[in-house]
């Protein structure tokens, strides 16, 4: 651990000797300065760890001084010296970025206390962490090792993802080879598991017959009369929101905005197969499983590109409300939104919609980032890794009207239900597709006739109506990719392995693509 360097600010130093000679006894480099002039100087000509400065001086005080050393740099951590504990000092040195307060006289315990908190928190946890890591990859390889049911399959899940948000925190580059070989590992064997069980999943979802919904996960068909539907007939105010594309992590990154407006409760449910818009987001507002919709209503259901084969979302809603016997007046408002401009114009007069019992919001935000990172060198640049895709969707949050529309729910005292249809993974291993010229274009799922894979690498379905897909011509075939898979055509197979391996994708069997949050968003 490399030596600290602080710089105390007091213009009565000579009194501090004790202080500075203690703190340099326990290695750290201390350099002092008896006015906010000679402190900026210092600080404008080398690099401190932390800035210690003294809340009244003649000339230019602490709060004057605090400025100027946070203009000079953002992320230097500054302690304020103060005599005083009343609560509007506090608000408004923290209002102008300072990061704790040290109350005089000063003991040498809290002194070191406060230090270590500051200063060393992330070293300490950066030594920890191998041995934490190793306990947890411990945990999770004796959980993989139990044949893990759909909810055990949730927590090892949960305890992957968390552990890539601590990894990106601390930035340590070994742990991460060794979790991404973890991560591999444990989607090798869920994929194998979802393949064995997936057909008594839909079969009993889709047939009603379901005894005990604990035997089964909640599937996409499921979620809207399970999360949504007692809020509407209790008489409550809703928003049902839906992130297309949106990861776990990336939720979790979003989570912390979100808690500042609302108590939030967290769950669980898994997409349907293939995790791809046309029919993970069609079952959530239909309710209903690809073939039943149809059989049911063959008026809406379209073949072609996932735009087209999404227009009738509003229609599924309204027919499944009134397929389940849930009245409510007006008719829900439902929007799409595709850009900027859209969001900004619905945040302008969602204000004027809270009275309504039911919105519904789709965004596309994050689908389309995943789509065109393939196909962009800046975004590519922008996110050269998860940990940089899930910073980059939790500043665009931050910053979008979608944020401002949910402080408006939270004034409006009105429920939100925030949720995915499917989330996307990283693609690294190209596999080889055989079939005609009428084969679907998705890189993780394909269907048509005359189709072959290789089963190892994907889930080669034969009789689609088993698992509840609709036939889309004579003879079809579904065959979805494994694990992170993706599927290229023999005939210049090298040119489109390298075009798209390291691409976001979706259509497949992964933990990333199925295991999916829903939040239910309580009014604080």
């Amino acid at each position: 651990m490399r030596e600290k360097k602080i710089l105390w600010v007091d213009d009565e130093v000579e009194f501090l000797k004790p202080h500075l000679l203690f703190l340099k006894d326990r290695g750290y480099i201390v350099h002092s300065a008896s006015h906010g002039a000679d402190a900026i100087s210092l600080v404008q000509k080398e690099p401190y760890d932390l800035v210690l400065l003294d809340q009244m001086m003649p000339g230019m005080d602490g709060m004057a001084t605090l400025i100027e050393l946070k203009r000079i740099d953002p992320n230097l951590p500054v302690i304020m010296v103060t005599k005083s504990e009343e609560e509007p000092l506090m608000d408004e040195a923290f209002g102008k970025g300072i990061d704790d307060f040290l109350i005089k006289p000063i003991n040498p315990r809290q002194l070191t206390s406060l230090l270590k908190r500051v200063l060393e928190k992330k070293d300490i946890m950066g030594e920890r962490m191998g041995q934490n890591y190793a306990q947890v990859y411990q945990e999770i390889s004796e959980r993989r090792a139990s044949s893990p049911d759909w909810r055990e399959w949730l927590l090892i899940y949960q305890r992957l993802v968390e552990w890539d948000l601590l990894i990106d925190q601390l930035q340590e580059e070994d742990l991460r080879v060794t979790h991404k070989d973890l991560k591999a590992l444990c989607n090798s064997e869920f994929c194998k598991y979802v393949e064995e069980n997936y057909e008594e999943w839909v079969k009993a979802v889709g047939s009603g017959e379901i005894r005990n919904q604990k035997d089964f996960p909640l599937l996409s068909p499921q979620i809207l009369e399970a999360f949504l539907f007692p809020y509407l007939q209790n008489g409550e105010k809703v928003l049902f929101f839906l992130l297309d594309c949106l990861r776990l992590d990336q939720y979790l990154a979003i989570e912390p905005l979100l808690k500042e407006y609302f108590k939030v409760k967290k769950e669980y449910y898994y997409s349907i197969l293939p995790t791809a818009t046309p029919y993970s987001r069609n079952a959530i507002f239909s309710g209903l499983f690809p073939d039943q919709i149809k059989k049911m209503y063959p008026q809406y259901w379209e073949t072609g590109s996932e735009v087209s084969q999404n227009r009738y979302e509003e229609t599924f809603l309204q027919l499944l409300l009134k397929r389940k016997g849930v009245s409510i007046q007006p008719n829900p408002k439902y929007f799409k939104i595709y850009d900027l401009a859209h969001s900004q114009q619905l945040k302008e007069k969602f204000s004027s919609l809270t009275s309504m019992p039911l919105i519904a919001i789709v965004a596309n935000f994050v689908d389309l980032l995943t789509h065109h990172r393939g196909n962009s060198k800046l975004l590519q640049e922008v996110t050269p890794d998860e940990g940089a895709f899930r910073s980059l969707t939790h500043s665009w949050f931050l910053h979008s009207p979608f944020l401002s529309i949910l402080q408006i729910c939270s004034r409006q005292k009105m429920t939100v239900i925030l949720t995915t249809d499917h989330g996307s993974i990283r693609c690294g291993r190209a596999t080889p597709i055989y079939g005609g010229k009428t084969i679907s274009s998705n890189l993780r799922f394909k269907y048509g006739s005359a189709l072959r894979c290789d089963e190892k690498h994907a889930f080669f379905i034969k009789d689609p109506e088993r698992l509840q897909l609709p036939l889309e011509g004579q003879d079809t075939r579904y065959c979805i990719a494994k694990e992170d898979y993706f599927f290229v055509y023999p005939t210049h197979f090298q040119r489109y392995e390298k075009r798209y391996k390291d691409t976001l994708q979706h259509g497949g069997i992964s933990m990333e693509e199925m295991i999916l949050p829903i939040a239910t968003l309580t009014p604080t």
